[in-house]
């Protein structure tokens, strides 16, 4: 499946197992599936939550910094890929 870059981990809280992450090109919605991608981290799921400054949204464009909450650990600087059909 096709997949383009929309943005990079800038942290990743293992607590609440959250990672920030800042879009760079595009846009993310809710139900979008990403796919995180560095060093050590290669998995996909579905956003099934995300937020901006700690309130719920349902997208988030260019220059935002969002919270999504995924099962697998991310890691600083993996790189964050939207995938399209």
């Amino acid at each position: 499946m096709p997949e383009e870059e929309v943005g990079v981990i800038v942290k990743f809280f293992a607590k609440p197992s959250v990672a920030a992450i800042e879009i760079t090109k595009g846009t993310i919605k809710k139900g979008d599936i990403l796919k995180y991608k560095g060093h050590t981290s290669d998995f996909t799921e579905e956003v099934k939550s995300m937020q901006i400054d700690n309130q719920p949204v349902d997208e988030a464009k260019v220059g935002d910094m969002i919270g999504v909450k995924v099962e697998e650990r991310a890691r600083e600087k993996d790189i964050v890929y939207k995938v399209v059909d």
